[in-house]
């Protein structure tokens, strides 16, 4: 029996579309890097980019528990002395709820070309409108009971 090992050319991709309303955003985060990865489907291969076009909805809607709202903090540096910016996650909620899904997906993905690939193939919106309905997206149910 031989190992199948997939290539760029042969891997077929589907769209898929989840709404965000009502889920945590750690847990989904973590369900669509899966997908984006391509570790849902039989045909997964480390070294070979897989994965499925995601569209997440709804963003605004992502829910954060305990008391991340007002302890957790967005920080990044811009690189001088005294260039650290830090933003609590109830004003990035409030103003770009899509960055904050964006970057919690990001830093899930594998830190190399790869990576940097795979994590094109999302698109986040704050709302339901998007402008993907020419690829058909298939609704993906990520609830939080599944362990998917």
């Amino acid at each position: 029996m031989k190992t199948y090992m997939a290539n760029p050319q042969t891997v077929e991709r589907k769209w898929y579309i989840v709404d965000a309303t009502g889920l945590t955003l750690g847990r989904l985060a973590s369900k669509v890097a899966s997908v984006l990865v391509g570790k849902h489907k039989p045909s997964y291969t480390p070294h070979v980019d897989t994965g499925d076009f995601v569209i997440v909805i709804n963003c605004k809607d992502l829910v954060l528990t305990g008391k991340k709202l007002t302890d957790k903090y967005y920080r990044h540096h811009s690189g001088f002395p005294g260039g650290l910016k830090e933003v609590q996650y109830k004003h990035l909620m409030e103003k770009k709820p899509e960055f904050a899904f964006y970057q919690a997906v990001k830093g899930m993905m594998p830190k190399n070309a790869l990576g940097r690939n795979m994590i094109k193939k999302l698109k986040v919106y704050a709302d339901a409108n998007h402008g993907h309905e020419a690829q058909k997206p298939e609704v993906l149910d990520l609830k939080e009971g599944d362990n998917k």
